[in-house]
């Protein structure tokens, strides 16, 4: 499952379109409206620490997962950089990940949960979640749906030339399987010369429904389903689907 080792350098750079402000008082509304003003909050597939940085800055005690140790580095060296270290960022694999306690909220954005390839490794991951959340809590995640791989991106090349950096990204998709396959080459200015890195990512499609199956099985109460473009209800070409859901399962002490 583990990707994103010599790409984790540029990460950064190739993703600076990325909506991560928005995500964030997207998230930080959903929260709001559910009373959740403060407290722990678990940002799983955290990458380089962007939107957990985001998050923290708007009032939470962040804690950030990845399986990547090359983006973890890079999210604990800007916390170097800042003098910080309020963060904890753990080097964890999604479906087996350990906590030493509960967290208000838990959430993945940016494709993180399209790195599961299977529905039993998607419900067991729920099924952390669940466990790890507070009683009643909230867990906002995204995935990029089965349209996408199949309708936009499909076989397709995508090349990108910055002045330090370029990258070539050569995408396979298979209907029968829903599995979907980039070859990333990368080539990394040093010096006068470019170094050449390649890695292979995989992730598979789902659908809004193989979702909700998944919440409910692992024992989540899907709560409401987000467009990623509007905001608003999901349709049959939604690219990307954000979900709130709700921990279910644990008493609230009574005071």
């Amino acid at each position: 499952m583990e990707a994103y080792s010599d790409f984790a350098k540029v990460y950064d750079t190739f993703m600076d379109n990325t909506p991560y402000e928005t995500w964030c008082g997207f998230l930080v509304s959903l929260f709001r409206k559910e009373g959740i003003e403060d407290g722990l909050v678990l940002d799983m597939g955290c990458g380089t620490g962007m939107l957990t940085e985001m998050l923290e800055q708007a009032g939470y005690d962040m804690i950030g997962i990845d399986n990547s140790m090359d983006m973890l580095q890079i999210a604990m060296e800007k916390q170097r950089e800042k003098k910080k270290d309020s963060i904890l960022y753990l080097l964890q694999d999604m479906r087996e990940f350990e906590l030493y306690g509960t967290v208000r909220a838990v959430v993945s954005i940016c494709d993180s949960l399209n790195y599961l390839l299977d529905r039993e490794e998607l419900v067991q991951t729920f099924r952390l979640v669940n466990n790890y959340l507070d009683p009643e809590g909230i867990f906002v995640f995204d995935f990029n749906t089965t349209y996408k791989y199949k309708e936009v991106i499909g076989d397709s090349v995508i090349a990108e030339n910055r002045e330090e950096s370029s990258f070539i990204w050569e995408n396979y998709y298979d209907d029968e399987t829903g599995m979907n396959e980039y070859d990333l080459t990368v080539f990394i200015k040093e010096g006068e010369l470019y170094r050449k890195f390649e890695e292979t990512h995989y992730q598979r499609g789902y659908t809004l429904q193989e979702v909700k199956k998944a919440l409910k099985q692992a024992g989540l109460i899907f709560l409401k389903a987000f467009d990623g473009e509007t905001y608003e209800q999901p349709h049959e070409s939604s690219e990307r689907i954000f979900v709130m859901a709700k921990e279910q399962g644990k008493r609230i002490e009574e005071k």
